[in-house]
C-alpha cells in the first residue's frame, strides 16, 4: 500500500511539473547567475530542458539525499526563471550541504527575482560567511541593496569591500566595479 501511495505522489508531482512547464508561456530571459536590475523575455523552456528537469525530479524523488541532483535541479529552474522551484531545490541542496557559497549565492539571486530582498541579503551574507572572498555574492548583495532596498550607502560600502578583496572585480557586463561605485556616488 505504501508503494502505491508513493508512486501516486511521484506521478502527481511529475504531472504537475510537466503541466506547469508547458503552460508557463513566455519566461524572462536567463542571464548569468548574477542579479541584474532588468530582465527580458524569451520563449518557454525547450523540450530538452524540460526532459532534463523531469529526469532530475525523478532522481531527487528516488534519491532525496543526492545533493548534486538538487543543485542541478535548482540550476535548471534558475535558468528557466522558475524562482519558487529554484528556491525550493536550492534549500534542499543546502540542507544536505549548507556550506556551498555558490548555491547560497544562486539562492540569493532567486530570492531577489522572487521579490524577497531581505532573504536575498541573508543568503548572500551566508555565502560570504562561508567564503569571505566570494565576489559574486558581494556584487549581488550590492545590487539588492541599491535597487531593492534603496540603500545607496550600503551598496557602495559592499562594493568597496569587494574591490578591496578583488581590485579588478567586474559586473556581468564587464564594467569595473570601481566605475559602478563612482557612478553611484555621483548620483546623489
Amino acid at each position: 500500500m505504501w508503494f502505491v501511495v508513493l508512486v501516486a505522489l511521484a506521478f502527481g508531482f511529475l504531472a504537475g511539473i510537466v503541466f506547469s512547464v508547458y503552460k508557463s508561456g513566455p519566461a524572462p530571459a536567463p542571464v548569468s547567475q548574477q542579479a541584474v536590475p532588468q530582465q527580458s523575455q524569451i520563449p518557454a523552456v525547450d523540450a530538452q530542458t524540460s526532459q532534463t528537469i523531469l529526469a532530475l525530479e525523478k532522481e531527487v524523488i528516488a534519491h532525496p539525499d543526492n545533493v548534486e541532483a538538487w543543485t542541478q535541479l535548482g540550476n535548471y529552474y534558475f535558468d528557466s526563471n522558475n524562482f519558487g522551484k529554484a528556491i525550493e531545490a536550492y534549500n534542499k541542496s543546502l540542507t544536505l550541504n549548507p556550506n556551498n557559497a555558490d548555491v547560497l549565492t544562486d539562492l540569493g539571486v532567486m530570492y531577489r527575482r522572487n521579490a524577497n530582498p531581505k532573504d536575498a541579503i541573508a543568503a548572500f551574507d551566508r555565502a560570504i560567511a562561508v567564503n569571505p572572498e566570494h565576489p559574486t555574492a558581494r556584487f549581488n548583495r550590492g545590487i539588492v541593496q541599491l535597487y531593492d532596498l534603496k540603500d545607496r550607502d550600503g551598496a557602495i560600502k559592499t562594493w568597496e569591500e569587494l574591490v578591496k578583496l578583488h581590485p579588478d572585480a567586474k559586473a556581468p557586463n564587464g564594467q569595473p566595479v570601481t566605475e559602478i561605485i563612482t557612478t553611484v556616488k555621483e548620483q546623489q
